[in-house]
């Protein structure tokens, strides 16, 4: 039986792109998945999920990588309600990912607050009907969906080391790192304006907009 599991890195962070992975391989190969270590990708050291992202595309039998850049991100999220453009767009990265792998089981770690949802927003979207599971935590739960993080998890690293080159120190790309804060604040003041790696819809830069505008008025 041909298991997939899929997993996304990069949701919530303000610069740069979302990553939504997966990974196939057959069922009695799982030990050999599991041999390597694989979990959380939140959970490992950027040393272990860099050498598990060498190991794991060994193992596998296939494996396949969606980036959805900030502009596209925006313009789905400005043109739809609350959280629930994002996940329609994360539902169907997942399911181009699961259409290019063909699994007959298929392993997901649900966005939406509602699994069963984000599960039928998936299958809506395949020209088949494998068996699917959609979970909270689903990379915590099972090996194919822990390798698909850490697979996402080191593509958007780095895409953030490359932003970096263009772009200076831009910190995570996550609105809590006091970098990425600076980063953007001192662009702002300097063009007026984010750079195209910036999620514009994302409520972190109007509220960036806001408190520069008030410190001026100080």
């Amino acid at each position: 039986m041909r298991i997939c599991g899929v997993d996304d890195a990069g949701r919530g962070p303000v610069i740069g792109p979302l990553v939504i992975a997966g990974i196939r391989i057959e069922e009695e190969r799982l030990d050999q998945l599991r041999s390597l270590g694989v979990k959380d990708s939140k959970k490992l050291s950027p040393e272990a999920r860099m050498e598990l992202s060498i190991e794991i595309p060994k193992i596998v039998d296939e494996y396949h990588i969606v980036e959805l850049e900030a502009g596209h991100l925006d313009l789905v999220v400005n043109r739809s309600p609350k959280f629930q453009g994002l996940n329609l767009l994360e539902a169907k990265a997942m399911a181009d990912v699961i259409e290019k792998l063909k699994p007959h089981l298929a392993y997901v770690d649900a966005s939406d607050t509602r699994p069963e949802r984000f599960k039928n927003n998936i299958l809506e979207r395949l020209s088949f009907k494998p068996r699917l599971v959609s979970e909270h935590h689903a990379d915590e739960k099972y090996p194919p969906v822990s390798a698909a993080s850490i697979l996402a998890k080191v593509r958007r690293d780095s895409r953030i080391e490359e932003l970096k080159k263009e772009y200076g120190e831009i910190g995570s790309g996550y609105a809590h790192d006091p970098i990425t804060v600076r980063f953007l604040s001192e662009y702002y003041l300097a063009n007026r304006d984010f750079p195209p790696i910036v999620r514009r819809s994302w409520k972190t830069l109007r509220n960036l907009v806001r408190e520069i505008s008030q410190s001026k008025l100080r």
